[in-house]
Parts: structure tokens; sequence; C-alpha cells
């Protein structure tokens, strides 16, 4: 087993060098988002761990700041 990252399985985040998640840029969030408005698991992502943390607290920022919603309606 080698321990070279793949592009399938690369994090996005990782892949593109970026240090920071901006809560303030909401349209690089929502691809993270599902329909109801819940975040997606890391998984389904494909981000690392770290990155999912700094996704989630970008997310949970956005939301009290009322960029994005909570729910659907």
């Amino acid at each position: 087993m080698s321990n070279k990252i793949t592009l399938e399985n690369a994090c996005l985040f990782c892949a593109n060098n970026v240090g920071q998640i901006d809560y303030k840029n909401t349209e690089s969030m929502y691809p993270f988002i599902s329909g109801y408005k819940k975040i997606l698991p890391r998984k389904k992502n494909k981000l690392c761990a770290r990155h999912q943390r700094k996704l989630a607290l970008a997310i949970k920022q956005a939301r009290i700041m009322a960029l994005l919603p909570f729910t659907n309606r």
C-alpha cells in the first residue's frame, strides 16, 4: 500500500491549498450542504477531517450571521 493521495480521494481544500475557509463565501459552501440544509458527512464530501471541522465551523458561523439558512423553508 502506498501513501500517495490520488485525485479521487484528495480533499478539495488540500488539493487547492486553501488555508482558511471563509464563512462569508457562501457560494463555496453550498456543495457541502444537502437539500434539507444539513451539513453533509465527511465521506460524502470527500474532505479530510481537518477541513471537515473547519467547514462545519464556517457553515455554523454563516448560519448565525444569517448568510445561510438553517432550514429549507
